[in-house]
């Protein structure tokens, strides 16, 4: 069971929107069109310095995005095709203070929103029941490795776990889930994992698989396969029930083990964008410290200047040649590029 389709992707929901990709065969239209997923990094700062972070060699700068700048910058990408907003990002996004009012102009314009987030400080998010849904990034499944794991004090797995059985009493219709990354050291404690994210009122438990960042410091878990522990793995959805789902995410543990299946990345820089607190945009979330995958700043410039301007332009040009070796296996994009190779590789389409 999987409600939401997190081991797979939705992009195939958004037919107008790959019809528009698909006929953009030169700049002039690529550059209206426009991303569905917006990413925004609230705030740089974070109260944990996880083992496996991805994003450890930005630095965790303590710099908060401007309130009034981003949802003005929110509403107007609202306003030209953008469907969604995920608050997550290099740091804890509920750090920022005025994290409730960023969320409202958000959704107040019109945008689905939703959180990543540690969890440590999920009683700030006051608007929990209008977003769509939240994650609580928890990953181990005793208090031990856990301080271990996220690197930080034993009680703040207490605090977590209050706060989600607190948020699953007053969520409305948001989805409350848990996610882990399922490392050698923590493995054997999902068992524990399940059972307690089940009981404390989450929605579903993700496990995901470890993937190396592009440019990540840390290299501990690096090579990280899944294979000898599938069965297990697979045997915790005996843990779901009518109201909570354990999602084991197996496609992309899978994917660990293997090579890219396609030869370019097609959803960049078209199906999504991503937007660091110092208003620095991106068109890779995991090519946060290249310039070249940097098209603008919300500080300087409308979201419209930024996407159909020459920053984007140069990035769309560049993508036609760019290595996909040079990028990790299991990115945000991985199964829409999957599905969009498929309209350049499977043939005699016609006949139906």
């Amino acid at each position: 069971m999987d409600d939401w389709n997190i081991d797979g992707h939705k992009l195939n929901f958004h037919p107008d929107r790959v019809a528009q990709w698909l006929s953009a065969d030169t700049w002039e239209r690529a550059k209206s069109v426009y991303p569905i997923y917006f990413e925004v990094t609230p705030c740089g700062a974070c109260n944990h310095r996880c083992r496996f972070c991805s994003v450890d060699t930005i630095g965790y700068k303590p710099i908060l995005v401007d309130t009034d700048l981003i949802i003005e910058r929110m509403a107007e990408s609202k306003k030209l095709g953008v469907k969604s907003v995920m608050f997550a990002g290099t740091g804890e996004p509920l750090v920022h203070k005025e994290i409730n009012r960023i969320n409202e102009g958000a959704i107040d314009a019109g945008l689905d929103t939703a959180f990543t987030t540690n969890g440590v400080l999920l009683e700030r998010l006051e608007s929990m029941s209008r977003t769509s849904w939240v994650k609580i990034s928890l990953n181990a499944g005793t208090r031990e490795g856990y301080a271990k794991m996220h690197r930080t004090k034993p009680e703040d797995w207490d605090k977590v776990w209050t706060n989600i059985e607190s948020a699953a009493k007053r969520k409305g219709n948001c989805a409350l889930g848990v996610q882990c990354v399922v490392l050698p050291d923590t493995v054997f404690e999902m068992k524990q994992l399940a059972k307690l994210a089940g009981d404390a009122g989450a929605d579903y438990l993700v496990l995901k698989p470890y993937s190396q960042g592009t440019f990540q410091t840390s290299h501990e878990f690096d090579g990280t396969t899944y294979e000898k522990w599938e069965t297990y793995l697979r045997g915790l959805t005996e843990f779901s029930t009518e109201t909570f789902q354990v999602i084991v995410r197996m496609n992309a543990m899978r994917e660990e083990s293997g090579t890219h299946t396609y030869e370019k990345c097609m959803a960049t820089p078209v199906f999504w964008v991503y937007a660091m607190a110092n208003g620095d945009v991106f068109t890779c979330s995991d090519h946060l410290t290249e310039p070249r995958f940097c098209i603008g700043n919300l500080y300087k410039n409308t979201f419209q200047e930024i996407w159909e301007g020459e920053g984007r332009r140069k990035n769309w040009e560049m993508m036609k040649e760019f290595d996909i070796k040079e990028c990790r296996l299991n990115c945000r994009m991985n199964q829409q590029n999957k599905y969009l190779n498929t309209f350049k590789t499977i043939k005699h389409i016609n006949f139906i």
